[in-house]
């Protein structure tokens, strides 16, 4: 016989979750006491940090992630960073500490009522053990849960009483469980998909972020080599599933119906493999498709496949997908031209009319021509996502990270957690100074940790995406759209992190090479011109 406490820690080993992001409050405690020695704790100040960490570190490792958070204040608290775990298919485990079984009915402090629908909709599952004897056999399901496909978070509510509770024989099995996705095209659909390819004139992938991974951007180069079809990232993808560096590379499709329309017209087929069909955000609207164009989607999500309003969709893994489809369509011989790079010509002058500022664009070459060929880059400065794909060149698979829903705070926290997952790549954070604020505790994290990410703050003083809106709905009368007057430099001293502000281009290089030199962390502010995201 042995505890739920001591049968967890041993599951969690089994399935290498022996890395815990966390926010302890009184319920956690019985569960965090002798914690094993080949665990690791990792403390974020604010549950919104902790769950964009392990977002991070989970996507990185490509394995589902261990989230403590404290009962019903602390899940509320994560519950804007869940939106960007949901839409990233990211596998988190995420457990609450709850109040004592007997007196949950009695609603005392800290009790989490009705624990299990409080985290929905932005979870696969959640769950609250029927009993004490039921917690690790639900531990369990939920790490299965979070990495079947599609992958994606899940809750369990503990009651702090039932750790010190005696498990079961039953428990034996659990450890040595396996759960695997035999999802596969059939040989039917793929001779369908095939053909369809084979017959189109003029076809154009799509890529997602479920392609994202060593041997998906291997297979997604053959079959756009093969096909002789340029290649397009699908709207806020939070991951690149491509090298930017290839000649069939062309860029980020934007989120709106009509945007979309008029750069795929010409093509007669676009096939999306690893994307959602589509995920649109400014209302621009148009027609789905382009004039005499058809859409073949392969997707690991139903749900993905279910409420798309065009195409055909065929829900199967994505690896096995694409691999098969590579080596069976018939090569065409197309050789493909490298979209012309933008020329920079005179943006990395300081903008006269705003204050000083360097163009985005500027700021984005200077690091792409400085920063390591394996770096790897986390962006959340939404406002300048055009100019970054632009710029910075990615040849490497797990080199691209973004917030999936669009929601703030998820930069900072999880450049830490990718950093944690690849300590042999320096990580590079493009923050605005609008994201920053909603995680900037990363910081300390970082700083105790020695977590030797490059903080990048672009600071233009204002919410430069909510500005583009505002241009766009005649909304710029507004209130609330800047946020002046931040010394990130003197804040991020605050929290351990050495920093320092980079207003022209020299000094930007100057301060970008030590922090590569760097064993800890940095943080740059650089002041930069204001643009617009349309």
């Amino acid at each position: 016989m042995t505890t739920v406490n001591d049968a967890t820690y041993q599951l969690l080993r089994q399935h290498g979750l022996t890395t815990i992001f966390g926010n302890p409050g009184s319920n956690e405690l019985p569960f965090l006491a002798a914690m094993p020695e080949d665990f690791r704790y990792v403390l974020g100040l604010h549950e919104g940090v902790v769950a964009g960490m392990a977002d991070g570190y989970a996507q990185a490792t490509r394995r589902p992630a261990l989230v403590n958070l404290h009962a019903a204040s602390g899940s509320g608290n994560a519950m804007g960073a869940l939106t960007n775990a949901w839409y990233s298919h990211t596998p988190l485990v995420i457990t609450a500490g709850q109040q004592v079984r007997a007196t949950i009915g009695q609603e005392v402090m800290l009790s989490n009522v009705d624990a299990a629908s409080l985290p929905r909709p932005l979870v696969k599952w959640s769950a609250e053990p029927a009993s004490p004897r039921d917690v690790v056999r639900t531990i369990g399901q939920a790490i299965h849960t979070a990495a079947l496909e599609p992958s994606g978070p899940v809750y369990v509510s503990i009651p702090y009483d039932d750790w010190a509770q005696e498990t079961g024989p039953e428990e034996e099995h659990l450890a040595a469980r396996v759960v695997e996705h035999a999802g596969e095209l059939s040989d039917g659909q793929l001779t369908d998909l095939v053909a369809a390819l084979d017959a189109a004139e003029h076809p154009v992938l799509v890529l997602g972020p479920d392609v994202d991974s060593a041997r998906g951007n291997a297979d997604a180069v053959t079959l756009a080599e093969r096909l002789g079809a340029p290649v397009w990232v699908a709207p806020s993808a939070p991951r690149c599933p491509f090298p930017t560096t290839h000649a069939a590379f062309r860029g980020v499709l934007p989120a709106s119906v009509d945007g979309i329309t008029r750069l795929l017209a010409g093509h007669d087929l676009i096939l999306v493999v690893g994307a959602p069909v589509f995920r649109y955000h400014q209302y621009e609207p148009g027609n789905y498709l382009p004039a005499g164009a058809s859409l073949l989607q392969i997707t690991c999500d139903p749900g993905e496949a279910a409420r798309a309003p065009m195409g055909r969709a065929l829900v199967a893994s994505i690896g096995p997908a694409l691999r098969r489809l590579a080596g069976t369509v018939a090569p065409r011989g197309v050789q493909l031209q490298p979209r012309p790079r933008p020329v920079l010509s005179a943006l990395a002058a300081p903008g006269p009319d705003a204050g000083g500022g360097l163009a985005p664009e500027a700021v984005f070459e200077l690091i792409n021509d400085l920063a390591p060929e394996d770096a790897v880059y986390v962006n959340e400065t939404t406002s300048t996502v055009g100019a970054f794909w632009d710029r910075m060149d990615m040849r490497q698979p797990g080199s691209y990270y973004f917030p999936a829903s669009g929601g703030l705070g998820f930069g900072m926290p999880a450049a830490v957690g990718v950093q944690l997952a690849e300590p042999g790549r320096r990580v590079v954070a493009f923050i605005g100074d609008g994201s920053a604020n909603y995680g900037i505790t990363a910081l300390w994290t970082a700083a105790q940790y020695r977590i030797p990410v490059v903080f990048v703050i672009l600071n233009n003083g204002t919410y430069g995406a909510l500005r583009g809106f505002a241009a766009k709905l005649n909304a710029l009368d507004a209130p609330g759209l800047d946020v002046p007057g931040i010394d990130f430099v003197s804040l991020a001293a605050g929290y351990g992190v050495e920093a320092d502000r980079a207003g022209s281009l020299e000094k930007l290089r100057d301060c970008f090479t030590k922090a590569l030199a760097s064993d800890g962390p940095t943080l740059i502010e650089v002041p930069i011109t204001t643009v617009s995201p349309f």
